[in-house]
């Protein structure tokens, strides 16, 4: 028996006129879709007028979901996986799932779409020509002033994910960890209220808003190299 194929599909981050064409004939076409939140991407589907049986898959079920997509792909069926926003495995569930097909001589491939962090990063202004992603920084302030420190001499422009609740944190322990560096931080991407802002850390910590809203990447320029 032939296996099927294991999509990662990206869905839009915002504007759901960013789904791809190739997105909506795959969704069209797998058997099943494992979605991080399946209300949501019911949303979504029903959107673009398409019927699908879905499947929880998120991270904390990731582990022992991953047994069970397989096993359908062995008696191949297809399966695609979507996240609530943006390109699976990206701060999202799928790295485990994707490696254990590998491994098992699966076919996986992706069909691309909106990543925030590549947009964000294109907005900046700071250099583009080789950055690294950190993700969501830990919670714990001692966890993550640690975290930041690693890249401190980084001379690459640095990006994270942070979550309202914690971006103010998250640019004062940057204002301290690598002094005041150019920076810019973007929020609501490809909806209405997109924002991004540029300046010194010290001059966004400034303007935050008092109650932040929105889902933000941080972007911080990298070390200079005298």
């Amino acid at each position: 028996m032939t296996s099927g194929t294991l999509y990662l599909v990206a869905t839009p981050i915002g504007n759901l006129g960013d789904i791809t064409l190739r997105a909506l004939e795959t969704l069209r076409q797998v058997d099943l879709i494992a979605s991080e939140d399946t209300r949501h991407t019911g949303l979504l589907l029903k959107h673009f007028d398409l019927q699908k049986p879905q499947m929880s898959f998120h991270e904390h079920n990731e582990r022992q979901a991953t047994p069970r997509i397989l096993q359908l792909l062995e008696e191949g069926k297809s399966v695609a996986v979507v996240t609530c926003a943006g390109t699976p495995g990206i701060s999202d569930p799928g790295f485990v799932l994707v490696r254990e097909a590998i491994h098992a001589g699966i076919e996986v491939t992706v069909i691309p779409g909106p990543t925030a962090l590549i947009m964000a990063l294109v907005l900046s202004g700071l250099p583009v020509y080789s950055f690294t992603f950190r993700g969501f920084p830990p919670h714990k302030p001692g966890q993550r002033r640690h975290f930041l420190e690693a890249d401190r001499d980084s001379p690459y422009t640095l990006i994270y994910y942070e979550s309202p609740f914690r971006v103010r944190k998250l640019l004062e322990d940057a204002l301290a960890v690598f002094g005041d560096r150019p920076a810019a931080i973007a929020k609501e991407l490809t909806k209405i209220h997109e924002t991004v802002r540029r300046a010194l850390l010290s001059e966004l910590l400034a303007h935050l808003e008092d109650t932040p809203k929105g889902e933000y990447v941080v972007l911080l320029a990298g070390k200079e190299i005298k």
